[in-house]
């Protein structure tokens, strides 16, 4: 794209939908998802939406309102494969964070992205060893198995 050729329409909508979801509250997060889930161009309205889901779920990781927030916003993306994914891979982490029950299973058939976020925030020594150990690219191996050291060297 030229710098005098006016930016696409759906380039505008998307970060309008990132400022919108970002500043909506509590009550009104469920119906702005909505909304951008009508958008005509499907793909940039996922993209706007797992967007939020990343920011969200961080910010509620382990907060004891996430298990509803998670209910809700599956309510409102009823099915889309990738969002639903990203979304029960975000309750993953949360039960790794918060000490509840995980599978190695879980784990190792989790995304890429999954095993690149738990080997970089999880504070659970046994997911990180599992990462270390059997993640699914040496990139997460990597990153699980320094994460590992600089707790060793810490301690």
């Amino acid at each position: 794209m030229a710098a005098d050729e006016p930016e696409p329409a759906e380039h505008l909508r998307y970060v309008r939908y990132l400022n919108e979801l970002a500043l909506t509250s509590a009550q009104t997060e469920m119906a702005t998802m909505g909304v951008v889930l009508e958008d005509p161009d499907t793909v940039m309205a996922e993209a706007a939406i797992v967007h939020h889901i990343d920011r969200r779920a961080a910010q509620l990781l382990t907060d004891e309102t996430f298990p509803d927030w998670a209910a809700r916003v599956a309510e409102v993306i009823d099915g889309r494969a990738f969002m639903a994914r990203r979304l029960r891979e975000w309750t993953l982490l949360r039960a790794i964070s918060t000490g509840q029950a995980w599978t190695e299973e879980e784990i190792l058939d989790a995304s890429d992205w999954f095993q690149r976020k738990a080997a970089e925030v999880a504070a659970c020594l046994p997911v990180r060893m599992l990462l270390a150990d059997r993640g699914r690219t040496r990139r997460v191996r990597a990153a699980a198995g320094r994460r590992i050291q600089k707790r060793s060297a810490d301690e």
